[in-house]
């Protein structure tokens, strides 16, 4: 597995196994011990979907040393201040069966209960959950602290009060949903992008011009848009409970597309865009 290295020197598979919409259970369980059995080191969860438990008893039970996987999960939109943020973060470990936990990510910036009270809200919110988030990586709890769905006015909000710039933002990435702005300001203050729904929520299968392109490379449409994904410098997270899906997801290394390629690619129609986080129902 080839890694890229966050800006503290942490090195972060550059591929994850998904699990949103993978349901608490047998199916987590299964999903991610498959997912571990067939060579992925990187398992992305969150408090929101549910799963913390199987997806720490399939670690447990996958007889790989706890320093060999990089785990991740997320504070959800409930926890909107310092205390019940760093609460959460140790109820998710007790979940996981951890002693630390790798990442842990701001789920979405602007929580709907708080939007009626103007943008001082979400910012405060932000700064609070960030603060106890640098305490947890202080403590050495963290090994790394990102943010998901934030859009470039979250980031920069945030940065006005961080004392670590975030290592990740976590947001959908997929060929035709490229967020230019976004990926360029990230970039720019060394915050590697990972892509979410790099399948852009299934749009890309069946799409003519992506098949006649995954032919010509002799590929699956899969593979194609992980390809894509990683030549953008991107962290994709695809995720599947087929056992066989699981394992062609990881097959994605040692294919190259042509530059022309890659820009048809970026300009693909018809992909699911990325949710407005000051618009979303939560």
């Amino acid at each position: 597995m080839e890694h890229y290295t966050l800006t503290n020197g942490v090195a972060i598979p550059k591929i994850g196994f998904g699990t949103w919409q993978i349901p608490e259970g047998e199916d987590a369980y299964e999903a991610v011990k498959n997912a571990l059995a067939v060579g992925y080191r990187h398992i992305d969860t969150a408090q929101i979907y549910g799963n913390e438990r199987s997806v720490g008893r399939a670690i447990a039970d996958s007889n790989l040393a706890r320093e060999d996987i990089f785990l991740t999960t997320k504070v959800w939109n409930d926890k909107q201040d310092y205390d019940s943020a760093r609460d959460s973060v140790l109820e998710s470990m007790d979940k996981l069966g951890v002693t630390y936990l790798d990442m842990v990510l701001i789920h979405w910036p602007n929580p709907k209960s708080l939007r009626d009270q103007g943008a001082e809200c979400w910012r405060n919110r932000n700064a609070q959950v960030w603060s106890a988030l640098e305490d947890l990586y202080e403590e050495g709890k963290i090994r790394a602290i990102g943010v998901s769905n934030f859009m470039p006015h979250h980031i920069e909000a945030l940065l006005e009060t961080a004392d670590i710039i975030p290592h990740v933002n976590q947001v959908l990435l997929a060929p035709g949903t490229t967020q230019e702005e976004l990926v360029a300001l990230c970039q720019q203050h060394g915050i590697l992008l990972e892509a979410y729904s790099p399948f852009g929520t299934g749009t890309l299968f069946g799409n003519p011009l992506v098949e006649e392109m995954a032919e010509r490379y002799k590929v699956p449409v899969g593979k194609l848009a992980l390809v894509w994904s990683l030549q953008k410098g991107f962290l994709p997270l695809p995720k599947s409970a087929t056992p066989a899906n699981i394992a062609a997801n990881l097959d994605c290394f040692g294919l190259t597309l042509s530059p022309e390629d890659v820009a048809i690619l970026d300009k693909l129609d018809g992909v699911k865009n990325q949710s407005n986080p000051d618009e979303v129902n939560f």
